[in-house]
């Protein structure tokens, strides 16, 4: 099935016979959907934190920074602006010249409000001899789109989101890369005034980042008192998955295997890579302007601190059941601990051997750990926050996707509409164990746990394969505990008009 020429391009990609037979297994069998034991809500999963309990996980993060820790942020940024501008490239295309629907009517009666208006205006004067308010009065609508989006003008159609002007502020207006500098050196920098910077990113917009640091990293560093260290790293080639056709076969272009991105599940890898204390995440896109970025910071440092606490005793209970010298109220106060805080339970705990207890247990502990912020679902996309079954028969906390689970099972479905919450990627993670010794990441993944969605290529249709999601699936088996934070320190930027929000102005 596999020709010389195909054994030569896995070999350049570092992909395996194995693992191409794997990735067309699944798109024949598809992927289960998990079983589900309860939707997680406040008091069975989500922690909802009081003032003083909050102000307690504030003091445990401010004491943890004082020892100096490695801390890096961590913005998955890889992604093309394109589809933040998905109405605009539609008016480009339409039959009618004029702003027609109510989105389009919003972009262009606000659009002196947007960050990147200046830049805007500079580049219709230089290419078509009017600013954007004469275009407009000309009806000339399209030329203000077409220097937005093309290559002749700004170029944002093609831009990753991170290089697009979010915010404008009396100084100098800030893309979203800029921000995000800006939030770590609120919350992740150490006693030293380090702040640890990664960003995945695209191949061809890697430039596009390096001459930003490059023209602006000396200046926050002043402005916020900072050293910042910015790293990048690309999607690795290995991580790209087969394209298949109806028939489940492998997609041939041209006589050329087809591959395609693993999806944002791709990124556990450059994750792993990371040698940090720990890790916090967050997308590119969910940024807010200075003037409201104290709740943020507030609560990013809240979640840091119940992850540094609860590892703590994490690292304690593994130290007594690895000395061998415990008794059975010890064992008994990890099996509260992993029921009780970190919701993980196994029906037939009762049944196990007392050797066999204590394995299970060592196996619940050692694991990497990570708290998810979790606000209250108001009708924006997002992973849910469940309670669901594991291959060894426990259950413990899951973020889920709607494809995970089966909607036509009535109990599922109820538990679906049931959940109260839902993940805006908020992430922070512990992947060291208590004697500095990093975790492999890759081994905690639940690789039945992917996607399948349909394509076409040259006209041909065909099934892509995305990998286990980074914060579903390639997370599945770390130790996980959610926490409530405000639905303010959730602002995404997922189409231009976004950024009209007064959370953005």
């Amino acid at each position: 099935m596999l020709t010389q020429d195909d054994l030569l391009l896995l070999q350049q990609k570092g992909i395996s016979e194995q693992q191409i037979k794997e990735q067309l297994h699944c798109f024949e069998t598809g992927f289960p959907y998990l079983k589900l034991e309860a939707s997680a809500s406040l008091g069975n999963g989500i922690l909802a934190l009081d003032a003083s309990a909050a102000d307690h996980y504030l003091e445990v993060w401010d004491e943890y920074l004082a020892t100096n820790p490695s801390i890096v942020k961590f913005v998955p940024a890889s992604g093309a602006a394109s589809r933040m501008f998905k109405n605009l490239f539609e008016f480009l295309d339409a039959d009618y010249t004029e702003p027609t629907t109510d989105f389009e009517k919003k972009f262009f009666d606000r659009i002196d409000r947007f960050a990147f208006f200046a830049d805007l205006d500079a580049a219709c004067l230089e290419n078509e001899g009017k600013g954007v308010k004469a275009l407009m009065a000309a009806g000339n609508y399209k030329a203000v789109v077409s220097n937005l989006l093309s290559d002749k003008g700004l170029n944002y159609g093609s831009l990753p989101k991170g290089m697009l002007k979010f915010h404008h502020y009396a100084a100098a207006d800030r893309t979203a890369m800029e921000e995000h500098l800006a939030e770590g050196a609120m919350y992740a920098r150490n006693e030293a005034g380090d702040v640890n910077v990664h960003f995945t990113v695209s191949h061809e917009h890697l430039p596009y980042f390096k001459k930003l640091v490059a023209d602006k990293q000396a200046a926050y560093e002043k402005e916020y008192g900072v050293k910042y260290h910015i790293s990048f790293s690309e999607q690795k080639p290995s991580t790209d998955t087969i394209a298949a056709d109806m028939e489940n076969k492998p997609f041939r272009d041209k006589g050329k295997l087809l591959f395609r991105p693993g999806g944002h599940g791709a990124l556990i890898e450059n994750l792993n890579d990371i040698d940090a204390d720990v890790i916090f995440i967050k997308n590119i896109d969910n940024v807010v302007p200075d003037r409201i970025k104290p709740e943020t910071v507030r609560f990013k440092k809240i979640i840091g601190g119940v992850l540094v606490s609860l590892k703590k005793q994490i690292d304690a209970y593994i130290a007594t059941l690895e000395s061998g010298k415990y008794t059975m109220d010890d064992v008994r106060d990890v099996i509260l601990f992993l029921q009780q805080q970190l919701f993980t339970r196994h029906p037939d705990i009762k049944k196990m051997e007392d050797a066999e207890l204590v394995v299970y247990l060592l196996k619940k502990l050692r694991r990497p750990l990570r708290v998810c912020g979790m606000v209250k679902n108001v009708g924006e996309p997002g992973g849910g926050p469940f309670l669901a079954y594991n291959a060894d028969g426990s259950y413990s906390l899951q973020i889920l996707e709607s494809s995970q689970i089966d909607l036509k099972n009535p109990a599922s479905k109820a538990l679906f509409d049931k959940s109260t919450h839902f993940n805006p990627v908020d992430l922070v993670c512990a992947v060291k164990d208590g004697k500095g010794r990093k975790y492999d990441l890759p081994q905690y993944v639940d690789k039945n746990t992917g996607f399948i969605s349909f394509k076409s290529k040259s006209g041909k249709e065909l099934k892509a394969l995305e990998l286990p999601g980074l914060w579903n699936g390639a997370m599945s088996d770390w130790n996980t505990l959610f926490v409530e934070v405000p639905i303010g320190t959730f602002n995404p930027v997922k189409t231009v008009n976004d950024l009209l929000r007064e959370q953005h102005q």
